[in-house]
């Protein structure tokens, strides 16, 4: 039998549940800015960002019922705003970069990790991973910041693993290249 997580935040998630707006409000506040750059970072678009990420706290507030600690809130909330996020890209129907030129991972990883060892600040990292086309942008976040694996981006998707593990490896080039010209 699988043992349920501990959450912190047990008490306001139950309070919550029996619909307690105070509550509601706890979670919104404890959570709002963590699932905001989440929802940054995979729209890539400030206001449609928070459109995203109230669409997501309407959906978890919904269905609080269904929350059953097999991870802690944040966990669970967190896969609603990604979920929300990638519903949204999908809806635009994203033309994504897609090629079926065979990349060698191994090796291209080995030589962009060892390529010019160079250090950026984390605010030119953000605004390569912005200016990055969508399709990348996405693969890229979910894979390097959410930590989701390729099988599950796959998935997540409706790709091919190898599909994601090209477009993670070329948006790696791509942010590469831009942080270079800058």
């Amino acid at each position: 039998m699988k043992q349920d997580i501990v959450d912190i935040h047990k008490e306001i998630v139950e309070s919550g549940k029996r619909g307690d707006s105070k509550a509601h409000q706890e979670l919104y506040d404890l959570y709002a800015k963590a699932m905001f750059n989440i929802c940054c970072r995979m729209m890539g678009d400030q206001a449609e960002a928070e459109d995203m990420l109230q669409e997501a706290f309407i959906e978890a507030f919904t269905n609080l019922d269904s929350f059953r600690y097999q991870s802690t809130f944040g966990a669970w909330l967190k896969r609603i705003v990604v979920n929300r996020c990638i519903n949204q890209i999908k809806k635009r129907k994203i033309d994504m970069v897609f090629s079926d030129q065979v990349v060698d991972y191994e090796h291209e990883e080995e030589r962009i990790i060892n390529d010019d060892q160079i250090e950026y600040d984390v605010k030119r990292v953000y605004s390569a991973i912005e200016k990055l086309p969508e399709g990348y942008r996405v693969i890229f976040n979910l894979y390097m910041l959410e930590g989701y694996d390729h099988v599950e981006i796959a998935e997540i998707m409706g790709i091919s693993e190898s599909t994601s593990k090209s477009q993670y490896m070329r948006a790696k080039r791509k942010i590469k290249e831009l942080l270079l010209l800058n």
